[in-house]
């Protein structure tokens, strides 16, 4: 990519990381940022060489929210021009969150604003536990509208209205214990963490892990009614007959490692 603020690299096992690189700023988001994460992870999605994305942060920050300066010139903006902005982050939110390849969040420091977003919008989130979140919005006469829908969805109503009204910061154990993040581990074994996960991950069909993100996302917003019923039998019978499927039905009863799993010596 020529845009320096977002790094994307992709390496042999189809891993691609997402890097927000602006160290210097805490990589926080100003809307040159978001328009190059949402260009880093079409070409993720839309790439066959992709098989799992983590998303993190250079430096000692994930990311501080929103660049200060991109706020002042906001203020300046017209309501219509205000609009434009704020559907390109929710239109950022909405590409990461519906992105058929896992996404693993990787976070240090601070997560502030935003980028809470972003987290909630991922599968897995991993923090280290000197990590801390805010949804800081309110201390500056807003609210997290943009990003609402993704955090309200993790956090819930109840705990989603404590933390937007009060904007008070959630260390790290307290993010896990509100189901924020999946996992706490030591600043020191942070990219441990992740790789155990994009491990397990990448022992997995491509195809049937972008189906469990849609049963996921269907099921999530509807009672198990008939039509429900229907799609969830509809897919399992689609996977079983398809050649994902068939191949790694084939390789258990062959005990040997299905076709999508790397030789990991290489």
């Amino acid at each position: 990519m020529t845009d320096q603020t977002v790094l994307s690299n992709t390496d042999h096992r189809g891993v691609t990381r997402i890097t927000l690189n602006r160290a210097d700023k805490s990589n926080a988001f100003n809307a040159d940022v978001m328009t190059a994460l949402i260009n880093a992870l079409t070409n993720a999605d839309n790439g066959s060489a992709t098989r799992v994305v983590v998303l993190q942060g250079e430096g000692k920050h994930f990311s501080a929210g929103a660049d200060l300066n991109y706020m002042k010139a906001t203020a300046a903006l017209s309501r219509d021009e205000n609009i434009e902005d704020a559907e390109n982050l929710a239109r950022l939110m909405q590409t990461l969150d519906q992105l058929s390849k896992p996404t693993i969040a990787r976070i240090q420091g601070a997560a502030f604003g935003g980028a809470l977003g972003l987290i909630c919008a991922c599968d897995i989130a991993v923090a280290a536990d000197n990590a801390r979140f805010c949804l800081s919005e309110a201390r500056l006469g807003l609210a997290p509208a943009a990003i609402g829908p993704y955090v309200v969805r993790v956090l819930g109503a109840r705990q989603a209205r404590r933390y937007f009204l009060t904007t008070e910061e959630i260390p790290a154990h307290q993010a896990l214990t509100l189901g924020l993040v999946h996992e706490v581990t030591g600043v020191d074994t942070l990219d441990d963490t992740v790789d155990m996960l994009v491990d397990r991950l990448l022992k997995n069909g491509p195809v049937a892990l972008d189906a469990c993100k849609s049963l996921v996302a269907r099921a999530i917003d509807n009672q198990p009614d008939a039509d429900l019923i229907r799609y969830t039998a509809e897919l399992i019978a689609e996977l079983r007959t398809g050649p994902e499927g068939q191949e790694g039905l084939q390789a258990f009863l062959d005990k040997r490692k299905p076709n999508w799993i790397q030789d990991s010596s290489r």
